[in-house]
This record gives structure tokens, C-alpha cells and sequence, in this order.
């Protein structure tokens, strides 16, 4: 560690850049900016700093938090003063609710330019509000003020972003001038010796040992009661943050022998199979004669809220005798207030507890073959009416997805219709891949970007499904595929049904003299000089062939493209009534 610096903002910049690294948090996210100098230079002299520049604020905090969900560790987020500080805010909400790891380092004017009518300054302290685990107002710069309290500043931040419940954190950096780290050098030796130790060492500060509780035997054992002795369970699965937990879920379902409804988050529901995984769960739930003659009367819920709406109301007008949920925060998750047993704990280390204590539970293969022989037909009705039909469609562009997707990819999928699609009619025995998307708010914006990030953490090519609007709102995020620091392709296959697809399915589409100026809003544009203007292929396939063909060449050229589906508002609504509609009636029959 050097000991001269050119002022006091380079000094203690370097010991931050410094300290994240050593907390193995080096993947840093900045927005050009002035006040921001002295991170922004000490970033670029640190050898182990990885950086990406992206000149939009809130497309920068999209990316950093796409790359920590995939690297469940936190991105650094670094901008300027005043209203950068603000556009961060989208992202900060979706990492908070979602519990994704972010640390966000604002620059801010010095104390004595707040409330002064000073230029880029607004009022930056707790900005965030409640959605930061966090937060502190970095002093200036100050030779009083000893070293170690900028590293211990830091230690606490990488902490508290990434102890359960894991979140953003907000550091709010002043800066006095002069910001740029030029003219001669001063020897701060003196000043840095009460952290020698750290100087000669690689270690982080202060290291913070979080040590995870195991669930209690008390716990689990009246957890393991319910469960023996219960009739007609169905487990629950949301999203679930590795592969680990993903592998402890699957193995209590076989064990139990009971129908699991797997989210299109979980990692449960691509390419996995096993007796027990109802794929086809939401579109069952369609017949209300099957659902109601299969109620159940025990839930075990593992992870998040699924994506189903129709899942969250069949359990709420249920009458459940026990709803156990299991999930590694303390947040209530519990939207239909059904939930008798809250358990907050690592769901693998639980899974295993509980697989130690419960006895194979009697055989209940009717109610089991109920569901299965349900998703069955719902499989076979979707092959004849979408993957039988030569035209294209909205849910066969999921379908297709699933069917085409290279093996151990990932996949982003946006919110609104993209998402609804993609676990109602994704065919589940194709490619295991790596599922993510932002349900914590569940908005439509940053998602370019933060599919980017995500194809960084995750280390591999990425297909981005989205709708029309949702790209609009992020179009300029395009250009952070330019960038040196993207190593994969991110293949954007694109649904343009001009404007907004999903209020087609609400009751609003009733009020025909609003509906399409206020909530249809048309924009007539497609997409192919957006893939011109950021220097990306673009195809405009119009049939499933050329679909296929189009996607596979995409993959395999490793090369980022936009594949842009023209689609009918009106036709897209009319025909998944048809296809639901032939669900409905084979399962009353059933």
C-alpha cells in the first residue's frame, strides 16, 4: 500500500477501493461525474478493481444489480451529486425487496454547501429512505480523523449488504475540493501508522464472521409432526438462491411424495424432471371443478412469492389447515395471510433436518396422480394447439425459449406478459438453465441492463425474453454490450405487440374509450435501427422455423442480437382464451 498521495480525497479513496477488494467486492459500476473524481481515479489505479462505465445512472444500478444476482455478492454502484444520486433509486427498491447485495457510493458536496442553493447539490443524506440496510454520511476527508475508520466503514457496509436479509447499502461520500489527484505528492506515512498491520497484510480490516443458526430441533420437530401427519400436501417453491437449496427442495418433495408447484424462478422448473414437479400448475388451476375437487390441506412453501396469481388465490380461498413457510429472512412473504408456521431458515440446512426426522410418509398416489395426470394434459393440449400450429405466438416464443436454450445458459426474463408466459406455458423438459428476474417490485424498467449484469456475474451467454415497452424503457442500456467487460452474449428476443400486452387481460380493456390511448399506448416503432445504432445483429423472423433458426445461429455465433417477434394485441389475447379454454374443458372432463 502506497503512502503518498497527492491530497487527503486520494488517500482515503484508495483505502476504500482497497478495502472492498480486499472483501472480495471488485466489480465497480460508475457514471462519469466530477464530484465523483476521487473514486473514479483510485478505482482505475487498482489493479484488482474490475469496472464498467455506463453513462446512465439508472442503467448502471440495473446492471450492478443484475451482475450480484448472479454472483450473490455485491456490485458496486459510484456516481456523482445531486440527481444521478436519485436515478439510482429504481434499482436500490428492487435489490432491497428482492435481497440482492448492492453498495451504493454517492458523491455529495461538503456540509457547508448543503442547503445553500449550490449548484448540483440536493439533500443526499438517507435518500434511500428505508430500503437501504445502511446508511452513512462520509465525513470529508479530515487528517483528525484516524484511517482505520474509513476501513471499519467499510467492513460494516460488505456486512450488512450481504447478511440475511442481504439488501443495498448506502455510503454517502463528501468531497471537498481540489477533487482531481494532481500536483506533488505528500507522504502520509505518519498519518497511516496506526494501520500498519493492514498495510503489510491482504486481509480485509476487520473481518465479520456471520455465522448462520441452524433451524431449531424444537422447530423442526414440530415442523416434521405437522408433515407426517398431514393429509393432502402440496409444496410451494419460489425462488431459490442456488443450486443447493434447489437440490434439498427436490429431495424433500420425492420424499413426500407430494405435488410440488414450481416457480419459473425456482430452478425447479427448466430442464428438471421428476414425478413429483407439477409444470403445468398454474393452467390446472384454470378448471375451477379440479381445483375445487383437489383441495388441499397442507402447504409447505419454500423461497419467494411465485410469479401465480392464480396459484396465490386458489391457496387463499382454501380452507389449509397448515401453511408452513420456510425462507432465510424474517419478512412476513405471506401476501393471502395463510401462513400457521413461519420458519426463518437456511432452506438446504432445514431440508436436511427435516429429511433426517421424517419417516417416508404413506403412499398417497391418487391425490398425487390427480395433479400429474392434470399437467399431462395440459402438456399435450399446449403441444397440439402452440407447437403443432406453424404460426407464431406469444406463449410459443416461451415455449421455443425453453425448447432452444443452450444447455447451463441463463435466461432473464422481464416482467408483465414475458414472465406470465414463461411459467404458464415453457416447456419443462428442456435445457437446465439458470432463471432470473426482478420480482421484488416487479417493474418494467432497467431490465436491458440488468440482464447485462446478470450475463457478467453469471459468466455465461444469457437470452433476455421482453416485451416492447419494457425495451423502450431501457433502450439505451444497448450500449453497455459494447463494452470491453461484457464477456458473453446476451441474445434480447423481443415482443413487439405495440404497446402494453398485459392490460388486455385486466378488466380495464372494458372501458374501450381509455383502454388503448391510456393503457393500450401504441407507439408504432420496431426495433431494427436501435440493432443498427448500437452495432448488434437484428433478425425479424415470421415464422417458427425461422424462429428457431434464427435463435440457434445467435447462440452459436456468440455474437448479442435482437430478435424482434411482431405481434397482434387483440390476436395474442384471443388465443390464449382459446388455449385456456381447451384446458378448461379437458380437465372438466377429466
Amino acid at each position: 500500500m502506497l503512502t503518498e498521495f497527492s491530497n487527503l480525497n486520494a488517500l482515503w479513496t484508495s483505502l476504500i477501493v482497497e478495502e472492498l477488494v480486499r472483501n472480495r467486492v471488485d466489480y465497480f459500476c460508475l457514471s462519469p461525474g466530477f464530484r465523483n473524481s476521487p473514486l473514479t481515479v483510485s478505482i482505475a489505479r487498482n489493479k484488482k478493481a474490475h469496472s464498467v462505465i455506463h453513462y446512465d445512472e439508472r442503467g448502471a444500478a440495473f446492471h450492478a444489480l443484475g451482475y450480484a444476482r448472479a454472483t450473490r455478492r455485491p456490485a458496486v454502484l459510484i456516481c456523482t451529486s445531486g440527481t444521478a444520486a436519485a436515478d439510482f433509486m429504481p434499482a436500490v427498491i428492487e435489490a432491497s425487496m428482492d435481497m440482492v447485495p448492492l453498495i451504493v457510493l454517492t458523491a455529495d458536496r461538503p456540509p457547508e454547501l448543503r442547503n445553500t442553493g449550490a449548484n448540483q447539490t440536493i439533500d443526499q443524506v438517507k435518500l434511500y429512505g428505508g430500503y437501504v440496510r445502511w446508511f452513512c454520511d462520509l465525513p470529508c476527508p479530515d487528517a483528525d480523523i484516524e484511517p482505520g475508520f474509513v476501513l471499519t466503514t467499510v467492513d460494516q457496509t460488505v456486512y450488512r449488504a450481504t447478511r440475511p436479509p442481504a439488501g443495498p447499502v448506502h455510503i454517502n461520500c463528501m468531497f471537498r475540493e481540489p477533487l482531481a489527484p494532481i500536483g506533488p505528492k505528500k507522504d502520509f506515512a505518519r498519518h497511516l501508522s496506526g494501520i500498519k498491520r493492514w498495510m503489510k497484510d491482504q486481509s480485509p480490516y476487520t473481518e465479520y464472521m456471520y455465522v448462520p443458526s441452524a433451524p431449531d430441533a424444537e422447530t423442526v420437530a414440530k415442523a416434521t409432526t405437522i408433515i407426517s401427519e398431514a393429509d393432502k400436501g402440496i409444496i410451494v417453491v419460489g425462488r431459490l438462491r442456488n443450486s443447493e437449496e434447489q437440490e434439498a427442495v427436490k429431495m424433500v418433495a420425492c420424499h413426500l411424495n407430494w405435488p410440488t408447484f414450481p416457480d419459473i424462478s425456482s430452478g425447479l422448473r427448466l430442464g428438471v424432471t421428476s414425478d413429483n414437479l407439477i409444470a403445468y400448475y398454474d393452467q390446472v388451476l384454470l378448471s375451477n371443478e379440479f381445483a375445487e375437487s383437489c383441495q388441499p390441506l397442507t402447504v409447505v412453501h419454500f423461497g419467494s412469492i411465485p410469479t401465480s396469481k392464480r396459484l396465490q388465490q386458489f391457496l387463499k380461498k382454501n380452507r389449509l389447515s397448515e401453511y408452513i413457510m420456510v425462507a432465510g429472512h424474517p419478512w412476513r412473504y405471506d401476501p393471502s395471510h395463510r401462513v400457521t408456521m413461519r420458519i426463518e431458515a437456511d432452506v438446504e440446512e432445514f431440508c436436511k433436518q427435516l429429511l433426517a426426522l421424517i419417516e417416508q410418509p404413506r403412499a398417497n398416489r391418487p391425490w398425487l396422480e390427480q395433479f400429474t395426470t392434470a399437467s399431462d394434459i395440459v402438456g399435450r393440449i399446449l403441444h397440439e394447439v402452440i407447437d403443432d400450429d406453424d404460426r407464431m405466438s406469444e406463449p410459443s416464443v416461451s415455449r421455443l425459449i425453453s425448447q432452444n436454450i443452450q444447455q447451463n445458459s441463463g435466461l432473464f426474463v422481464s416482467n408483465s406478459m414475458p414472465i406470465r408466459d414463461m411459467d404458464m406455458y415453457a416447456a419443462p423438459h428442456g435445457s437446465v438453465v439458470t432463471v432470473a428476474c426482478n420480482r421484488g417490485a416487479s417493474g418494467i424498467d432497467g431490465i436491458i441492463a440488468s440482464a447485462t449484469g446478470f450475463a457478467c456475474g453469471l459468466n455465461k451467454p444469457v437470452t433476455l425474453l421482453i416485451g416492447d415497452l419494457a425495451f423502450l424503457h431501457d433502450v439505451n442500456s444497448l450500449a453497455l454490450l459494447k463494452s470491453a467487460a461484457h464477456p458473453h452474449p446476451l441474445v434480447i428476443v423481443v415482443i413487439n405487440n405495440d404497446g402494453g400486452g398485459l392490460f388486455s387481460f385486466l378488466p380495464i380493456a372494458q372501458v374501450k374509450e381509455a383502454f388503448e390511448p391510456f393503457f393500450g399506448t401504441p407507439h408504432g416503432l420496431s426495433f431494427d435501427k436501435a440493432a443498427e445504432m448500437f452495432g448488434l445483429d437484428y433478425c425479424c423472423p415470421d415464422s417458427k422455423e425461422s424462429f428457431i433458426s434464427s435463435y440457434l445461429s445467435a447462440q452459436n455465433e456468440n455474437r448479442s442480437a435482437i430478435i424482434e417477434i411482431k405481434s397482434d394485441r387483440a390476436e395474442n389475447y384471443r388465443f390464449h382464451q382459446v388455449v385456456q379454454e381447451k384446458i378448461i374443458s379437458a380437465l372438466n372432463n377429466l
